[in-house]
């Protein structure tokens, strides 16, 4: 996947014990809002690298990353440990289809997320085109902890700028939370909880949905929507649920 070049740490923002944002400085291609890179080290005499989607938009100074420390991790817990002038690898071109120019023209987006999952769709949400082509767009975001629900400075910009467009919704799931739902986006999904909650109807006339993170979520999430009518958007055949697995 293309080409390896040199990374500058600019700055390391570490939002809790274990999550963290990477702001780079390199010279990557040029890439779509919603597609990922690679990060590398060189750990024992090997490039031991990950996938990382792009959290800034395609248009910003530098390059953000947003990840989690898994501690017995090769290469996050020292990627959580770098420090502003530090070095790193990163591939210069970024792949991936999870962008706005694969999914259908609709009334309503629904981006669905958890955890670290959120990255891509702040990229695509900085762009103009998300709120040009949708009427509605909602974000869903879940976590275990409050203090997972890392951007929220960024979200609030959001919220107050497009705030006749944006809905969002987080959910935690560990702890109770007055800003947000209790419990799985599966179980809000499954018994209508969300759509009363955000006032909007998930219908396939009407959404297209973007699901982005834990591999079990958007199994589920993806089945419980083909049970309401919902079909997996495919280039051959157009549908409305287009997926994202971050590990």
């Amino acid at each position: 996947m293309g080409t390896w070049i040199k990374a500058e740490v600019i700055e390391n923002r570490h939002w809790n014990r274990d999550l963290f944002s990477l702001i780079l400085k390199a010279d990557i291609a040029p890439f779509l809002a919603g597609q990922f890179t690679k990060l590398g080290l060189e750990i024992d005499g090997k490039l031991i690298q990950r996938a990382y989607s792009y959290v800034n938009p395609p248009d910003s100074k530098y390059q953000e990353i947003y990840a989690t420390r898994v501690a017995d991790g090769l290469l996050s817990p020292r990627l959580h440990a770098l420090e502003a002038g530090d070095n790193l690898m990163i591939t210069k071109e970024a792949n991936g289809f999870f962008t706005l120019n694969e999914i259908p023209q609709s009334e309503h987006l629904w981006m669905i997320s958890t955890g670290t999952a959120i990255g891509p769709f702040l990229s695509i949400l900085h762009q103009n085109e998300v709120w040009q082509r949708f009427r509605k767009v909602v974000l869903v975001h879940g976590v275990r902890f409050s203090a997972d629900l890392s951007y929220q400075a960024e979200i609030n910009i959001l919220k107050s700028k497009h705030k006749d467009q944006i809905i969002v919704q987080p959910f935690v799931t560990q702890e109770p939370n007055i800003e947000a739902l209790s419990g799985r986006i599966t179980h809000a999904l499954k018994d209508g909880m969300l759509e009363r909650i955000v006032a909007l109807p998930l219908a396939p006339e009407r959404s297209q949905i973007m699901l982005c993170g834990n591999p079990h979520m958007v199994k589920d999430v993806r089945h419980l929507l083909i049970q309401k009518g919902f079909e997996k958007n495919l280039r051959r055949k157009p549908g409305h649920i287009t997926t994202e697995q971050y590990w």
